[in-house]
């Protein structure tokens, strides 16, 4: 496949990289290769999406509130990542930067997509936007690899047919187009039709899949389960996974921010909390299958989110384009409406993420690396044997190495870019060494923000907003030259706006 893209950039990326260390980037050379050892010829791939499920949504990241044995113990099996991070926090370029490899703004898809004619835009509705068939993914890799390949759940990356899933290496395709469903009761699309549903629909969707491993257990497989939840609304839930919580004393992570809706705050974390339960119930139905069939000890479990979450921490909740949760929100400004809080925290920007990879990767291991959705198609890719074509520009690295050993840092820096067009106008671009991190909102510039998360890590005290020492001026100026490379590496649109 060519990949229309601006490939005169290739030589640049690879000498911006190495000036810069920005290490999601092309940096796969200078780390040992995996072990000698023979690894197994195409496992089957089960990768387990769910949409805005926070970091500390997981028992496994030490918060005793969230109730996830499944998922805890999916963890002791395989590898639990800490530091894995999204590259932009809302759901369709997310999504889509998963599936390409390339950051939103380089597929045309800055912000989640919106075709809903009742949901407000300060830009206007994007009804014909979608993921480019130009744009290779990794199950189309895969596919020419052998692997039958199923999504079910959410797409969100176009709604029309040339967008479809099966366009883009899928050869099923059950479940919805748009960007959201109703937690009960969903429309599906199911073999080209829509069907009404009746039930939970995070029940539902498991239930497809299931029936997909059962179907195609003689295959070489690669499901992708995208669950909807715990996206908001988080309501209903079965009883079962609501019982725990209805007398639980809600502890908020951040019960002390000025002016916070308490009572709202744990009326969400509430909610939420037992919508992740919903996930964990159901994954642990899709693992017992697994072992039923007899084929856990030939599949790779990937468990992670499209982005992070927020409820209370920095007096917000929701995600990248987050809403304040105070009682009185703060004024208006001329691109940011009164009661939106654009960000780029680590809570929104950070994902729960497990590897199980039996055989191969070691039991009840951490790795600290701060792996990127872009990562997983070269590591997805290298597993299946496959490679990317020719002409293609894949931003990630192969995360074979570090599953292999849990001491192999394959990078400490992150960087991430979100240019909101509906709730609010803005062109946030962020880099972060795992000490200190820089947010620069090149639309809205008194909006920048830089945090030191070893002592802050809420990142609830903006350092530009006081004096700098030396030393942090001089790292304010370095990000901001690593930022302006790293936009110049992807040819960032923004970079136009700039005087």
């Amino acid at each position: 496949m060519v990949i229309l893209r601006f490939s005169g950039y290739i030589f640049v990326i690879s000498i911006l990289v190495l000036v810069t260390s920005c290490s999601n980037i092309e940096q796969s050379s200078k780390y040992q290769k995996p072990s000698e050892k023979i690894l197994p010829s195409k496992p089957n791939i089960l990768f387990i999406y769910t949409d805005d499920q926070a970091p500390w949504a997981l028992g496994r990241s030490g918060n005793q509130q969230a109730i996830t044995p499944n998922l805890d113990k999916l963890a002791s099996q395989g590898m639990y990542l800490p530091n894995a991070y999204v590259t932009t926090p809302v759901c369709s370029p997310s999504r889509a930067s998963l599936l390409t490899s390339q950051y939103g703004h380089e597929l045309g898809i800055s912000d989640w997509i919106n075709i809903n004619p009742k949901a407000k835009t300060l830009t206007g509705h994007q009804y014909g936007l979608g993921l480019d068939t130009q744009f290779e993914t990794w199950p189309e890799i895969l596919q020419t690899q052998g692997y039958y390949n199923g999504l079910i759940g959410k797409w969100h990356l176009g709604s029309e047919d040339k967008h479809h899933p099966t366009q883009h290496g899928y050869n099923e395709f059950t479940g919805f187009r748009k960007g959201g469903t109703s937690t009960t009761n969903p429309l599906l699309e199911v073999n080209g039709k829509e069907i009404e549903h009746e039930g939970l629909t995070i029940d539902v969707l498991t239930k497809y899949a299931l029936a997909f491993i059962e179907k195609h257990k003689d295959k070489t497989f690669a499901l992708s389960l995208h669950y909807r939840a715990p996206h908001y609304r988080f309501l209903p839930v079965s009883s079962d996974d609501a019982a725990p919580f209805n007398e639980m004393d809600i502890a908020l992570p951040h019960p002390d921010y000025p002016n916070l809706n308490t009572t709202r705050a744990t009326k969400l974390m509430r909610e939420y909390l037992s919508s992740v339960k919903g996930i964990d119930r159901n994954v642990g139905q899709v693992l017992n299958m697994l072992d039923e069939l007899n084929l856990s000890e030939n599949t790779i479990v990937v468990f992670t989110s499209d982005h992070g979450y927020t409820i209370g921490q920095n007096g917000i909740w929701h995600k990248g384009n987050g809403f304040w949760l105070l009682n009185t929100p703060p004024q208006s400004s001329k691109n940011v409406p009164s009661g939106q809080r654009p960000n780029l925290y680590d809570n929104s920007l950070k994902v729960p993420t497990i590897v199980r990879w039996p055989g191969v990767i070691q039991p009840d291991t951490v790795n600290h690396s701060s792996m990127s959705n872009l990562d997983w198609f070269p590591t997805l890719v290298s597993i299946a044997g496959g490679k990317a074509s020719v002409n293609n520009i894949v931003r990630g690295q192969n995360y074979l190495p570090a599953f292999l050993d849990e001491n192999q840092i394959l990078s400490s820096d992150y960087y991430a870019a979100y240019s909101t067009l509906h709730q609010s106008l803005t062109h946030m671009r962020m880099y972060s060494d795992g000490d200190y991190k820089l947010i620069r909102d090149f639309k809205n510039p008194k909006r920048d923000e830089f945090y030191n998360l070893k002592d802050d890590p809420l990142e609830s005290k903006n350092l530009l907003a006081g004096s700098l020492s030396a030393e942090q001026t001089l790292l304010v100026k370095t990000f901001h030259q690593k930022l302006l490379q790293k936009m110049i590496s992807t040819n960032d649109p923004v970079l136009k706006e700039l005087p």
